[in-house]
Order: structure tokens, then sequence, then C-alpha cells
């Protein structure tokens, strides 16, 4: 039997043992951060293997949900038969995304009235410590234990056999519902997949250097130092307990194993869905359109004109300054306009969400012609309620007083792009065709699921090693955007510096390139994205349900005797 005719058969295996598959995440249906394009992208391979067996479960703030859409499926009758305790309530519908996946969405109610008896229950059988607890995490564990008594009541309602229910848990948001579903159904199967470590996270967050010291740093030990004692026992319980842990990258799984002390049993990379992707009218249309709308922004800041072949880069993800490497995207930047020499204009967006108060009113005249263009220091889209130590801000200042921003021009668009910001109104997926070059050299990146959706919209992009993208492409290929689209650089705690230059080095050879050359790098970035479909990666998850079968069939087993 030939490798892939016996990962078929593996997973036609699992297909039978499985009846009933939830998949939980805070970002189900729920735009956040980077787990919602994991979850989104691969629903539609996983309902082709589940069929209506798979229901993914998500949040329910009441307000209404452009990726929610509430339809008549089996789960409309399911959910008005089952009997929820605390106030619990449900709506049920599909995803509005490829596959179009059954999703039920949950409040919680009262569930957090109830959590002092949980955590007394939980400290009791998992040593989870909840009462240094602070933020959202009582709000995470209320809507994680409400998701495990919702998966027990459809199971009964269905009359699945709960020795045939497998359960996914996404990060330590989640992890509370696991470790009480594993005391209130034991014989459910779970999987727990963390896609960063809390406390590695706060590590980096917190300025420490991560990689220089990373095999003297305790997990528990650090928790207590930063003050996060809850959650990373709870992360650190979860994974222990689950049937199944996984995580997404080698990077990432290395830091489990020496934070969590628990080596992850299944490596998970993070793929894409292909039709997420506009074809080719389309896409010329969205990359012509956005190209545009970013240049009218430019020209109301600056009082320039702009024409098409302005050099457009930027960088994205979440509001991490170090993290995320916003402080290196910014200094290079100034070095790429150091160095730029071929007469284009450079334009540089951070499209980042920050602490938004309101579009800017001034930008907003200008551009529709009601005012004047009139010189600004800072390049803000939208108004922040802490403009004044905003880091991304501060930076961007200091670079235009010192002059470093004179030929390379940054424009900080600090909300999210859902198409209804007040300025940009284009979505980020259909603004990402009119980058000519992204650049996300994080310090912290477990994977780096911004590359890799730059690569599929055709964008050559910059990372780097400590990505487990990164390392994905260094496996994989010969590195450089003439190559596949993608240069990765080396990263460490000391070389701030030598990665700055690195990064303009290729992003200035990637503006000064042909229009030939660029075409070529767009072409090799879309051949690389095509290494990364789902149904190249699915056979991951298919072992990490295989292994959490096996785990709870020896665990229930021994549990008779």
């Amino acid at each position: 039997m030939s490798s892939i005719d016996a990962k078929a058969a593996n997973a036609a295996d699992i297909d039978q043992q499985i009846g009933l598959l939830f998949e939980t995440s805070w970002e189900v249906c729920n735009k956040v951060g980077g787990i919602y394009a994991v979850l989104s992208t691969k629903a539609r391979v996983l309902s082709q293997q589940f069929g209506d067996r798979l229901i993914f479960i998500g949040p329910d703030d009441e307000t209404p949900s452009p990726y929610f859409k509430e339809r008549k499926t089996i789960l409309k009758s399911v959910a008005s038969k089952l009997h929820l305790p605390w106030g619990i309530r449900v709506r049920s519908g599909r995803w509005n995304i490829p596959g179009s996946p059954q999703v039920l969405l949950v409040h919680p109610g009262d569930t957090q009235k109830h959590l002092p008896e949980i955590y007394g229950k939980v400290w009791e059988r998992f040593g989870v410590d909840s009462l240094h607890a602070y933020g959202d995490y009582d709000e995470s564990c209320a809507f994680a234990v409400a998701t495990a008594i919702v998966m027990k009541e459809v199971a009964s309602v269905l009359k699945v056999e709960h020795s045939k229910v497998l359960a996914h848990f996404n990060e330590w948001t989640t992890g509370m519902g696991l470790l009480y579903l594993e005391m209130e159904m034991p014989e459910a199967s779970t999987v727990f997949t963390t896609h960063a470590t809390s406390i590695g996270r706060s590590i980096c967050g917190n300025g420490k250097p991560l990689y220089e010291y990373f095999h003297q740093y305790n997990g528990d030990q650090m928790a207590h130092e930063l003050n996060m004692e809850s959650k990373h026992s709870l992360e650190k319980a979860a994974a222990h307990a689950a049937d199944c842990f996984t995580t997404v990258s080698e990077v990432t799984a290395r830091e489990c194993e020496q934070l969590l002390q628990k080596r992850p049993d299944v490596v998970t990379p993070n793929g894409f869905e292909p039709d997420f992707v506009p074809r080719t009218v389309k896409y010329n249309r969205l990359r012509r359109d956005g190209r545009q709308r970013l240049l009218d922004i430019a020209r109301a800041f600056t009082g320039k004109d702009y024409d098409d072949s302005t050099f457009i880069m930027a960088t994205s993800g979440r509001h991490e300054y170090r993290n995320k490497g916003l402080d290196l995207f910014l200094d290079t930047v100034a070095e790429i306009g150091r160095r730029q020499t071929s007469g284009n204009d450079v334009l540089a967006f951070v499209l980042v969400p920050g602490w938004t108060d309101r579009p800017s009113e001034t930008l907003l005249n200008v551009m529709s012609g009601n005012a004047a263009w009139n010189s600004s220091d800072l390049y803000l889209t939208h108004s922040l309620h802490n403009e004044g130590s905003d880091e991304v801000c501060v930076r961007m200042r200091q670079l235009r007083n010192q002059g470093k921003l004179e030929y390379a021009k940054i424009i900080y668009v600090p909300c999210y792009l859902d198409g209804s910001d007040g300025i940009v109104q284009i979505s980020y997926y259909d603004l990402l065709p009119a980058l000519d070059l992204t650049i996300f050299p994080s310090y912290y990146e477990p994977w780096g699921y911004t590359p890799l959706e730059s690569v599929a919209f055709g964008v050559p992009t910059i990372t780097d090693d400590k990505a487990g993208f990164g390392q994905w492409v260094l496996d994989n290929f010969q590195n450089g955007i003439d190559n596949c689209g993608v240069c990765v650089v080396d990263r460490s705690d000391t070389n701030y510096a030598e990665a700055c230059n690195t990064i303009a080095t290729a992003a200035v050879a990637l503006e000064t390139a042909s229009p030939n050359a660029r075409r070529h790098a767009r072409n090799m970035a879309f051949l690389t994205s095509a290494k990364t479909d789902w149904k190249y990666f699915i056979i991951h998850y298919d072992e990490a349900f295989r292994i959490a079968l096996e785990k709870r069939n020896k665990r229930t087993l021994g549990s008779k005797f």
C-alpha cells in the first residue's frame, strides 16, 4: 500500500469512528486575529470530509455578524430541544465561508456566576490556579464551559454515543471547556491546539530575550513573575489533559516542550483555502481599485500626486509592537527611503488595529475636496484614544523629526479593514492585491498567517526564521523573492540592525526591479502558496484525530478495570 493510500485509509477509518466533530474557538464567526483565518480557510476541507457531522462553536454577543447566517439546518430543531442550564443560549446557522459549515453561536448566560465552584473542581482535578485571574480570564472560561455543556447536550439530542464525539479546543481561551468536558463527558475524545503559548508571548511582549536564554526559562516561574499564573496554568493543564495536544509549527512545539513541559503530539501547520483568492478579472480590478484608494489617501496627506509606478508596501496583524516586528518595520522603511535611488515614490502602510476613536475628519474633508491639504506631523487615518502613547505613533514622529521619512512615507491605518472603517472602505483581503510587497519581521510568530495570506494573493513577502511559516519556506524552497516570492531573514536577540539592513536590501531590490521581474516575483508567490492548500495539510489533523481516538480508547478502557 502506497503512503497516499495509507493516508486515505487512515482518514476513512477516522471518519467511521467520529459521529460528531466539534471545533470551538473565540474566533469562530468572530474575526479578531489569525486564528479566524486558520479556521475559516480550513473549514471547507473538513466539511468535505465530515459533512454536517462537523459543527463549529463560537461566541454570541447577539449583534449581527456578516460571517454568520441563521439558516434552517438540522441544528435548528436540535437547538430548540437542548436543556441548557444557567441561561445559556444558542443560535444555529452556517458560517459564511467556503464550505458553509454548520455553526452554533453560544451565549454563556449566567455561567460566570457558577465559575467559582467550577474553578474549585478544576483546581482539585487539574491544578489550575484561577485565584490570580484578571482581565478576560473569567469571560473566556464562562464561554468555554458553556460550549462544553452545549456539546454534551447536542450529542444527547442527536443520540450520538459519547465515545463517537471528538471535541477540538483552540487556545487557552477554550481550555476550561476541555477540562470541564473531561469531567462531565470523559468518553469523548479531545484535541487541544495552542497557536502561541500565553507565557511565550508574554515573555517577548515584556521585552525579555526569548531565544538567547530559551533553555533556561521555566514556564511556571515566568508565569509568576509576569502575573500570568491563571492563563498559563490553564493552558498547561489543557495541554496535558487533552487526548491529543497540537501546535502549528516546530518553532512553537519546542516552546511548548520548554514552557508547558509537554511536547505536542502532532504539529499541524496552517494551510490556506484557494477560493478566498479572486480570479484574474476580479483580481486585476481589486488591484487597480485598491491602489487608487491608497494613492488617494497618500495624496490627501502629502499634497503630492502619485502615479502607478509608486511602490506600495505594508505590514499588518495584531498590535504587538515588538512581537509583530512593528519596530523593525518602521526602521526598515526609513532605511529603504535612505537607499531609494529609482525615483519611484515609496509608500508604507501600517495596517494594524489600535485603540481607534474615529476616522480623521481632516483627512475625510481633504479627500472629499471640502478642505485643502494641510501638512501634518503624523499620517494617521483615524484618531486614537492614546495617540500620545501609541508606540507606532511615537516612533513615526521620531523618524519624521529626524528627517528619515523624506523619501519613504509611512501611513498608519489603525483599524480593522472590514470594508466599513470610514477611510479605506476596502476589506483586508480585497486590499492585498494592491500591494507590491509585505514585510512581517516578527520577533515572536508561532506560524505567521499574514505572510502566507500575502503569497496566496500573489504579493511577495519578507518574513523571518522565527516564524513557523518562514521555517516552512526554508525547508521546502530556495530562499529569496526571485525564487519563491518569499525572503526569509534571520532574527535573533542581538541582530536587529543586521535584520533591518537585510530586509531593506531585499525590498529595494524589488522596488528597483523591472516590471517583468516584479511580475515574476508575484508569480513565484502564487506558486509557493499553491503548496499551502489545506488539501496537503489536512493529513496532520487526521493524525491528531487518530491519536485522540486511540488515547481515549486506552483511557476509557483502563477506567473500566
